[in-house]
């Protein structure tokens, strides 16, 4: 008869070949399970290291691919803009590379007759109606009102009025020196602008230097109004947009997408590399020397790096 000793013993019985088991199974196994843990952390480590030699590789190529297109600037560049006098106006988010572009502008022969950096402030359309009242508080006996959009839009008031100011006309009548200080110092004080050293009217074209778009909840409507200052200051004078064609809405892809702007305004998608800024100098020459319009750069919509060369 089966008694409960029996069973007792049964059972130590079972549970003692497991453990005998486990212990001759790990045993048995450590060695080579561990080796081959061991071989594959060693190759990946070998291959994380490869990578990052490979990245580091990658990086210095693209720093000397740098400093060949800065060193090889004056050669190429070869005064494309001697006396031309150009405007130049910083978006936001372009301070990394806006002195970049405008030192490629200066090696090329271009005067820079000023440099505006446009404040966040300028695009709120919170501020629409502030900006309306500046406008008109700003004219100036050489600056006059006429001829300025008649509409509720302070941007493109405001912006027309810049232009209007910075830009040489047609005809002999010209903004006066002290006219466009006073505007300028009317913007900058209300925090609109933000004026290089020596600003001057008598531009005879623009170059515009775009960033990274907005990304708050008035970025739809920001995009929109750097639309809207490119378009007056394209209005009868040379135009290229130079900067980044990064992120939903940014001036480049909004230019190139726009059937008619398109065809008005040359475009530079690769502006914060010293490679772009050099093509921004070639552009702005093709387009104020050559009057001619492209797009350039990496992005969707550029025709090429450069313009071809004139045979």
């Amino acid at each position: 008869m089966i008694n409960f000793r029996y069973h007792v013993v049964s059972l130590t019985a079972v549970f003692l070949a497991l453990a005998i088991g486990l212990v001759v199974g790990t045993a048995a196994l450590n060695g080579p399970v561990a080796d081959s843990l061991k071989s594959q952390i060693s190759a990946l480590s070998k291959d994380n290291s490869n990578k990052r030699d490979q990245i580091n590789q990658y990086r210095d190529e693209l720093n000397k691919n740098q400093d060949f297109a800065t060193q090889i600037a004056p050669a190429y560049l070869n005064n494309q803009l001697a006396g031309r006098k150009i405007l130049v106006v910083a978006l936001p988010n372009t301070s990394d590379y806006a002195d970049g572009v405008i030192g490629m502008l200066k090696i090329a022969g271009a005067t820079v007759t000023a440099k505006i950096t446009v404040q966040d402030k300028f695009f709120d359309p919170n501020n629409t109606y502030e900006l309306l009242d500046l406008a008109g508080q700003s004219s100036q006996p050489t600056i006059q009102g006429e001829g300025l959009p008649m509409n509720s839009d302070g941007v493109e008031t405001a912006s027309a009025q810049l232009a209007l100011g910075l830009l040489q006309r047609a005809g002999s009548t010209q903004a006066s020196a002290d006219d466009v200080a006073a505007l300028l110092t009317a913007y900058t004080k209300q925090g609109y602008l933000a004026v290089g050293d020596n600003a001057v009217g008598g531009a005879e074209g623009t170059v515009i230097i775009s960033g990274e778009p907005p990304t708050d909840k008035d970025a739809a409507k920001k995009n929109q109004s750097a639309v809207t200052m490119a378009t007056q200051f394209g209005k009868n004078k040379p135009l290229v947009v130079a900067g980044v064609s990064v992120g939903d809405g940014n001036l480049i892809s909004a230019v190139r997408g726009d059937p008619k702007l398109v065809t008005d305004i040359s475009t530079v998608d690769n502006a914060s590399t010293a490679q772009g800024q050099v093509a921004t100098a070639v552009v702005t020459a093709e387009r104020m020397v050559q009057n001619k319009v492209g797009q350039y750069g990496l992005g969707a919509g550029a025709s090429s790096l450069v313009p071809k060369a004139a045979s």
